[in-house]
Order: C-alpha cells, then structure tokens, then sequence
C-alpha cells in the first residue's frame, strides 16, 4: 500500500491553517501580564466544529474532482513552509511534484471515488497572543488564544486497477484532517494526516496537549473488492 500512501500524501496531503494573527504593538503604557500559559479549551461552540468539518468535506469534493491545485491553495501555512523549506527546490518543485503525480494516477488508473468526514472531530484553541483590556481603570495584559484547530476524521474511497486483474478495486483509508482557522474568520486551511506525528504538530501548534491522541490512519479493500 505504500503505493497509495505516497499518492495521497501529494494529491490531497496538504493542510489548511489559519491566517498568522499579529501580535500587539507597541503600547503607550506598560500592562500587567496575567501569571501562566493558556490552555486548550474545554468546549469549542458547535458552529466552529460544523464549519470544519463541512470545509474538509468542501476540500474532499474539489480533490475528488480532480482539482488538486485546491490542495495546494488551502495549504496550512505553516505546514506549505514547512514543506517548502525540507524540499530542495522550495514550492516550486512541490508543484511540479503534484502535477507529475496526478497524471500518473490517470495514467495508472488511480481515482479517488470519494473522500468526507468520519467520526466524532475534536476541537482545540491555539495561537497563543495577549490582548489589554481596561480592568477598574487599569489596562491589563490578557493571556488569549486566536485560533481554533479541529481533527476531522476522513473516509477516502479509491479505484484503482492492479497488475493482472481486470476488475478495478476499491481501497478505503481512514485518515484524518487538521483543520485551522482564526478565531475572527471562518476561513480554513489545512494539514492532511497522513505521516503526520504529534511531535511535529505540537511544533507547530505548541499548546496543544503532550498525551493528545491523533486519528488512527488504515487502508483496506472495500466490502465489494474483497
């Protein structure tokens, strides 16, 4: 299955995050900062949760059709630097790599039938800044998060012709998306699961808890082509 891995790794495998929120300027007179560190947050309201998970369907349809150049546009920010800094070439040769990819999986015979939410998202509040509020008259320095980030579970369906066998089969994979957004937005982008390690997601996202457990990732045949 590495075969099918790697596929989707490029076609689909890039992850939306919110816009960088600026942090506060330069202000006339010094605050008080509040003593600790944010923490994720307990309940994240249900409309944040339903736009994630209907954007990661969105994103779902638009690859599903072929549109694969949507995955690079819905990128995570962060995760496109990421990406583009660990590939020689930068974003350039990223695409190019897309692009190559996509016409082999025609040529090969590989479609992706479909790919939507599965399972129950979690939601989280990152991106930690400050913001001043006036408290009895005296301006204090607030400790707030800026972002929401949702694990949406996935369900993809691909056909995909193998050597010597004439009938097409149909392979599953439970994966899952990172979902992001500024608080101030309903404007999503995003981390495709795959390969993805909680190390390398707390490098990017730091107050997201050490023991969180991230979607499982599996591929099998579908009940029809086993």
């Amino acid at each position: 299955m590495k075969t099918l891995y790697g596929l989707w790794i490029v076609s689909l495998g890039t992850c939306l995050c919110g816009v960088a929120v600026a942090q506060k300027g330069g202000a006339a007179a010094p605050a008080r900062a509040v003593s600790g560190s944010p923490t994720a947050a307990v309940t994240v309201p249900a409309a944040v949760v339903a736009a994630a998970v209907a954007a990661v369907d969105k994103l779902g349809s638009e690859v599903t059709r072929g549109h694969y150049a949507m995955a690079i546009e819905r990128m995570n920010p962060l995760w496109k630097l990421r990406l583009a800094n660990q590939t020689p070439g930068g974003m350039a040769e990223v695409l190019k790599q897309i692009e190559a990819t996509s016409k082999r999986m025609t040529q090969q015979g590989v479609s992706i039938i479909s790919s939507v939410h599965q399972g129950a998202p979690r939601a989280f509040e990152v991106g930690p800044s400050t913001k001043v509020e006036v408290v009895k008259g005296e301006p204090i320095e607030m400790e707030i998060f800026t972002k929401w980030l949702v694990l949406v579970p996935t369900l993809t369906k691909y056909r995909l012709l193998l050597p010597g066998d004439p009938r097409p089969v149909v392979i599953e994979k439970l994966g899952f998306q990172v979902a992001v957004s500024d608080k101030a937005q309903n404007d999503w982008t995003f981390i495709d699961g795959t390969g993805l390690t909680l190390n390398t997601l707390r490098r990017l996202y730091l107050t997201l808890p050490r023991d969180l457990e991230l979607p499982p990732i599996e591929e099998r045949k579908a009940a029809q082509s086993r």
